[in-house]
């Protein structure tokens, strides 16, 4: 499934890119980069004690412009990603009597889950330069991806990925870039499977891109 999804973004790469139009590119990517997250559904906005859910994320991040709309900067963002969950059932009363197997459930979910999640996220950004090297930047994304284990709260097999971002871009030399932000995530299958109940996430961003113009 791995290699699905970084078959899937690769071709989509080479296509934009290469496709010719009086034998120039449509469309190529201006930078490339490198991001992780961690996050948790443990925050200050929201801490549902029914369980415990973590999350550190690696994403391959490759950067297209799209426009330019008062002074802001507009761009798309594919970006391919494995995420490394581990979740836990704490109140065992959220899976019900009324459920199939509700006592061999509550003891597969009340012990520590160790989960893998593919996706390939497809995010809308906005950048305004603040000064010569700061930038602030703002992306919404959605993306399909695979969770390999299930648990009280999502099925496994298909999900999506839906995250709002937030965050400084700093260059530190010519065509290198740091980025630190945070970032809203939820993962659910719109109901093509049961359970849907999906996680959200609030997470810490750090990542690292370099220029290729």
């Amino acid at each position: 499934m791995k290699n699905s999804f970084l078959s899937i973004f690769l071709l989509f790469v080479v296509l934009l890119s290469y496709s010719q139009e009086k034998n120039k590119p449509i469309l190529k990517p201006y930078k490339v980069g490198f991001l992780y997250s961690f996050g948790t559904n443990e925050n200050f906005f929201f801490d549902d004690l029914d369980y415990t859910y973590t999350t550190s994320t690696y994403k391959a991040q490759a950067f297209f412009n799209i426009g330019n709309w008062k002074n802001i900067d507009l761009e798309l963002i594919i970006q391919p990603q494995i995420q490394f969950i581990k979740h836990q059932l704490i109140n065992e009363q959220f899976i019900t009597p009324d459920q199939e197997n509700y006592l061999e459930k509550r003891t597969e979910f009340t012990q520590v889950k160790n989960m893998n999640l593919y996706g390939l996220e497809f995010g809308f950004g906005a950048k305004k330069k603040l000064t010569e090297k700061l930038n602030l930047l703002g992306a919404i994304s959605l993306g399909f991806s695979y969770i390999d284990a299930r648990t009280e709260r999502l099925a496994k097999g298909f999900t999506f990925i839906e995250n709002f971002s937030l965050g400084f871009s700093y260059k530190t030399l010519k065509r290198y870039e740091l980025y630190l932000g945070t970032s809203f995530g939820h993962v659910s299958n719109l109901n093509f499977q049961k359970p849907n109940d999906g996680y959200n996430i609030l997470g810490l961003d750090i990542g690292f891109s370099y220029l290729l113009k």
